[in-house]
């Protein structure tokens, strides 16, 4: 998959780290910056004291649209410097709707970029996170804090479980591996017919070898630890650039409530992570 446009979210309280860093990642594929600026709006007042504060309300939202206004300017003003291709827009949202209308933006994207500088606004993030993972069909491409956004990695993680979700970001990668070292790593895997195969990651490892990528399929033992956390150590041990991963193979209710690999993966990644669901 060749990417010639990017998706870069931000916020309206951010740095322009962010922004600086997707517009090398672009400069880099020579593929155009899609940057999108998100103000999500105050929640309207309800109840008793409603109308007594709504002129403070309606202030509060001007006071946002014209924040948002000025931080899309200074995008325009940080990317005309950088001698790429781009667009800045904005959307100023309710948080209820706000991942749909993210998702309609990223569908015109082929692939999502989301900086750390998005941390500062968990809502948000988590808002992004959604919308481009699950109403684009297009991979996510998450940058944790001191990491790197890249499209082109010397070393890639392939996680696999032979879930449909890992299916996917493998095809998804298929390009990006082929002048990369790949490492398949499974964790704990179990040999079944139903599932990994008599020799777990072979299969995987024969399918990508079609494609010209030469894999090492790494069979790790948790050992009682988190399969994130033993997904992060391995990325250092290999000096990853990028773990490739199907992300919420339960339910994102589920993760939410109870925690999973991906809603770890995202929080605590070592390495940028591409992710498709």
């Amino acid at each position: 998959m060749s990417y010639k446009t990017v998706l870069s979210v931000t916020g309206i309280h951010q740095s322009d780290d962010d922004l600086r860093a997707a517009a090398e990642l672009c400069a880099s594929a020579g593929a155009h910056l899609s940057a999108l600026v998100v103000a999500l709006s105050a929640s309207p007042p309800i109840g008793e004291y409603a109308a007594a504060v709504s002129v403070d309300w309606l202030e509060e939202r001007s006071r946002e649209i014209a924040k948002l206004d000025e931080r899309a300017e200074d995008a325009k003003a940080l990317l005309a410097q950088t001698g790429i291709s781009f667009e800045v827009d904005t959307i100023y949202t309710e948080i209820a709707w706000s991942d749909e209308e993210i998702g309609e933006r990223a569908s015109y994207a082929d692939i999502s970029l989301l900086g750390p500088g998005l941390k500062l606004d968990p809502e948000l993030r988590a808002r992004a996170i959604d919308g481009c993972l699950f109403k684009s069909a297009r991979p996510v491409l998450i940058v944790p804090k001191r990491g790197k956004p890249t499209l082109s990695p010397r070393t890639i993680i392939l996680a696999w479980d032979s879930r449909l979700e890992a299916a996917r970001a493998a095809r998804e990668a298929i390009d990006m591996m082929k002048n990369a070292e790949v490492h398949v790593t499974l964790v704990d895997p179990r040999a079944s017919s139903a599932r990994n195969g008599e020799e777990p990651g072979a299969d995987v490892a024969a399918y990508l070898a079609r494609h010209g990528i030469e894999v090492t399929v790494d069979r790790l033992a948790s050992g009682g630890r988190p399969v994130d956390e033993v997904l992060n150590q391995h990325a250092l041990d290999v000096s990853a650039d990028l773990i490739v991963m199907g992300g919420y193979s339960h339910s994102r209710l589920r993760e939410r409530i109870f925690g999973g690999v991906t809603k770890a993966i995202v929080e605590e990644s070592s390495v940028p992570v591409l992710m498709t669901h």
